[in-house]
């Protein structure tokens, strides 16, 4: 059972899809770093969220990948998503991807190729190249990338039916990096689902994605690492459906001048020079 209250959205709210499947919650949640599996479940459970991301090349590393690793996430009853995280080529993301498929039993895939080790920068170039690969393989990607609208477009083309922008480097908390950058990119694809991948360190960093029309968050480290990830899960589900209900009611435009709420003119002694009478 959720632990946060459901909130009904407003009704011109659209479901969210990823390649015809519809999920309930906007929140996607990474399931590494936690100080032990049952803490990892217990988080996704108080989250709600209805997709975990799964990096093959980590947890086969650390001899996660077996039986009771893979019970315990289908037991879940969540949607899978496996990772190509720590790929630095397009070559070695396509094999990690061609294994998820089949150890997972699914053609999602969060396409990961890394440039830079200092910041976890994608390579737009050999992501393009691996998205192009797999999907004419029959895989349905989603691929974390920057604001670029360049290598957007190109993922689009691709077969790509969902962006996962960073908001930051990976791990580092910072939030929203570049608002700007991601609005535009909002903007540019109106249609195309977009989700607000890496970098987001507090509830109020995901609010805000959502408040610019993003259409769901990942996190993992922030949740993993806090005090108490089973809280912080809850935490970042009220604040990602908070922002979603805020941006559907259509938030107030920003001004450069003061604007009174309460009227003046008309009010009791409003044309009274100081000691006349009334």
């Amino acid at each position: 059972m959720n632990r946060i209250d459901k909130v009904p959205g407003p009704t011109s709210d659209a479901d969210l899809t990823f390649y015809g499947v519809t999920v309930a919650s906007r929140m996607l949640l990474g399931t590494a770093l936690y100080p032990s599996p049952q803490l990892m479940a217990d988080a996704v459970k108080a989250s709600g969220c209805q997709v975990v991301t799964v990096s093959l090349r980590r947890e086969t590393a650390r001899g996660k990948i077996g039986a009771r690793f893979l019970e315990l996430i289908n037991g879940l009853g969540v949607h899978v998503l496996p990772n190509t995280a720590g790929c630095r080529t397009a070559k070695e993301a396509i094999t990690t991807a061609q294994m998820a498929r089949e150890l997972f039993d699914t053609s999602w895939i969060k396409l990961e190729v890394i440039a830079n080790d200092d910041t976890l920068q994608p390579d737009l170039f050999g992501l393009v190249e691996a998205a192009e690969t797999l999907n004419k393989d029959g895989f349905q990607v989603f691929p974390y990338t920057t604001e670029d609208l360049g290598a957007a477009e190109r993922l689009v083309a691709s077969g790509c039916r969902v962006l996962m922008p960073w908001g930051a480097p990976i791990g580092t908390g910072r939030g929203l990096a570049n608002p700007y950058a991601l609005k535009t990119m909002r903007n540019y694809f109106p249609d195309i689902p977009l989700v607000v991948d890496a970098g987001i360190g507090a509830p109020s960093h995901a609010a805000q994605a959502m408040e610019m029309g993003y259409d769901a968050v990942l996190l993992n480290t922030a949740v993993a690492k806090a005090a108490d990830p089973v809280s912080m899960a809850t935490a970042f589900a009220q604040a990602i459906q908070s922002g979603r209900v805020a941006y559907c009611s259509g938030l107030m435009e920003q001004r450069d001048m003061a604007a009174p709420s309460t009227p003046v003119a008309g009010t009791p002694f409003f044309d009274l020079e100081p000691g006349s009478q009334s």
